[in-house]
């Protein structure tokens, strides 16, 4: 039996990942949609939509799946395309929510994928809600020029919220355990910060190390797509294809 979820497509930042899990062997692939198919009108035209079917479609001949074998599909819209061919294929599948073990494990792939574009652990894990959009927003400012880019810029609430007035000053901060959010490292009190205050759904203040305050807004963004293939064991680890 095959389970087919999606994880990451409400967080601002990253792309979508897509996985497939085969429960009898543990066998897991995975891929991701980039997050240039949510910026530049391509989310307003779900071109998403078809890269997911695609997705889809190559993790079931990863896994080497017959058109006989259970597959059970997230009944999310990420899959709306991917269940219309699945049903013209002739494939066994039915649209039912997805719970363990890939839901847990799809989430675990996202967040670490949400850690490798430099998103803090604690925004991640450690938290009641991981990956919340105005806490992600606020790392985003923090870094505007490199950060907006990792967005998913089509979002009716990133066209609200992403491009805020900010105002930036200096100052002497001198209270205790606070985080630069450009670098992620402490701010020793006593030190110098630059100030970034903005309003969203409440008033902002950011404290960043003057070296952390990014001018730069020629930095192209990577392609942050990435995709694996592996077996799940026993204990809950994995070992590679």
């Amino acid at each position: 039996m095959i389970q087919i979820d999606d994880a990451g497509s409400g967080s601002l930042v990253g792309g979508t990942c897509i996985a497939a899990l085969r429960l009898e062997t543990g066998e897991y692939s995975y891929d991701f949609i980039p997050i240039s198919l949510y910026q530049n009108g391509n989310f307003c035209n779900k071109l998403y939509l078809n890269r997911s079917k695609d997705i889809v479609f190559n993790l079931i001949r990863k896994l080497h799946v017959d058109k006989k074998e259970e597959i059970l599909v997230c009944q999310g819209y990420m899959f709306d395309v991917a269940r219309k061919h699945l049903n013209a294929q002739g494939y066994n599948w039915k649209s039912t929510k997805i719970l363990d073990p890939l839901q847990s494990i799809i989430e675990q792939t996202f967040n670490e994928y949400a850690l490798g574009l430099g998103v803090p652990v604690q925004y991640v894990k450690y938290t009641k809600y991981p990956l919340h959009f105005h806490r992600i927003l606020r790392w985003v400012y923090a870094d505007y020029p490199k950060r907006h880019k990792l967005c998913k810029t089509d979002w009716k609430s990133f066209k609200k919220y992403g491009n805020l007035d900010v105002s930036i000053s200096q100052d002497i901060l001198y209270k205790k355990n606070y985080t630069c959010l450009g670098c992620s490292k402490r701010i020793r009190p006593g030190t110098r910060v630059k100030v970034l205050k903005y309003v969203s759904n409440r008033p902002n203040i950011i404290y960043l190390h003057p070296s952390c305050l990014s001018q730069d807004n020629k930095t192209k963004p990577r392609d942050f797509s990435c995709s694996g293939h592996m077996i799940l064991k026993s204990d809950g680890s994995f070992l590679p294809c």
